[in-house]
């Protein structure tokens, strides 16, 4: 994975939106669990990834220390050697002094190409350590998103659960109203009333025929009470 891939993906997740997402989403818990996973999965892939990078700007570091350590090898040898052929001129011995004159050049030659190879990478150097930083502040980014995710969920967890038991508890407020059980008093009441009045009724029609029986023996005793006087006036005659 190249690092520009690597600093993308690192900025596109860290900059994420995630209430735009959970606006989008069906599911938004599911939506939630399915992020944290990816989440952690990218994590892990870009743990590695800067890790690689990190591990090559450290070679990079210690191939630059080597040059700069080879460079100041190399200068020191050339000074000793032309101090030494120096000091064989001086003694007359010019065919040695040449030699060492020459070992000079060589060590000299050395350092100019070490110095070169350290003066070369010291800018991707500085280019990596940038990008390490990068991807160092991008990863801890993802991490403070990834808990933000796992905060989130939590609370969109606890707000279902609490959200289902309010309507659980209104559906079972609405269903006592719907099934008022004053309302069933109320019918069981006209019931019973219905029931007392069909008794007054029952005793209203026998206290009716009741009078007329005494009426029809009121009746009776009249007649007796006639035919008695009748009987007396045909006695006398």
């Amino acid at each position: 994975m190249s690092k520009q891939t690597i600093l993308g993906r690192v900025a596109q997740l860290a900059k994420a939106n995630i209430n735009a997402l959970l606006d989008q989403a069906e599911d938004p818990q599911k939506m939630l669990d399915q992020l944290i996973r990816d989440y952690s999965s990218n994590i892990t892939e870009a743990e590695e990834a800067v890790a690689a990078t990190i591990g090559n700007l450290r070679l990079m570091e210690q191939d630059h220390r080597e040059d700069v350590g080879a460079a100041k090898e190399w200068g020191e040898k050339a000074l000793a050697a032309s101090r030494k052929a120096d000091e064989l001129r001086a003694g007359g011995q010019q065919a040695e002094a040449d030699r060492f004159d020459n070992l000079a050049k060589v060590a000299l030659g050395r350092q100019l190409q070490s110095e070169k190879e350290a003066r070369t990478a010291e800018p991707t150097i500085a280019a990596q350590t940038e990008v390490v930083a990068k991807l160092r502040s991008g990863l801890d980014q993802m991490k403070a998103k990834l808990g933000e995710l796992q905060a989130k969920r939590d609370e969109l967890v606890a707000r279902a659960r609490s959200a289902h038991a309010q309507n659980t508890m209104m559906d079972a407020v609405k269903n006592i109203d719907v099934l008022d059980p004053t309302s069933e008093l109320s019918r069981f009441e006209d019931k019973v009333r219905r029931e007392e009045a069909r008794a007054l009724g029952k005793q209203e029609l026998a206290a009716s025929s009741l009078d007329a029986q005494f009426e029809q023996l009121d009746a009776l005793g009249d007649q007796a009470e006639i035919e008695a006087r009748l009987a007396a006036l045909k006695g006398t005659s």
